[in-house]
């Protein structure tokens, strides 16, 4: 069986490679205005249990967007049976001072989009 912890590294890269399906790249904000992403909270719904060689699916969906952060809502799935579900919060951060930032306009306005 799956652990438990790694339906949540499951959505971390699911989260990442749908920003990347944007043209967005983490590494370049945090390069270019030492903006980062980072957890805020998390809640979690495990039922049912994934096995060794599943092909799994994580479905990833922006459910509310504000000024310094963003809810997603997550599904992992195997075939259609529903796995897991998660509401992740994700707080954008200046990284050098560890403050919270708006998340700059062109990129609030592309993830408004997809809404």
């Amino acid at each position: 069986m799956v652990y438990y912890a790694n339906y949540l590294k499951f959505c971390e890269r699911a989260r990442t490679e749908w920003l990347r399906t944007l043209g967005v790249s983490q590494q370049t904000l945090l390069d270019e205005q030492g903006l980062a992403f980072v957890v805020r909270s998390v809640h979690a719904d495990y039922l049912a249990s994934a096995r060794l060689d599943d092909a799994l699916v994580v479905r990833t969906r922006v459910a509310t967007l504000r000024r310094a952060s963003i809810a997603f809502e997550q599904q992992v799935l195997r075939g259609t049976e529903l796995l897991f579900t998660a509401r992740v919060l994700l707080a954008s951060i200046d990284l050098h001072r560890h403050t919270p930032v708006a998340i700059p306009a062109s990129l609030h306005a592309l993830l408004e989009s997809t809404a």
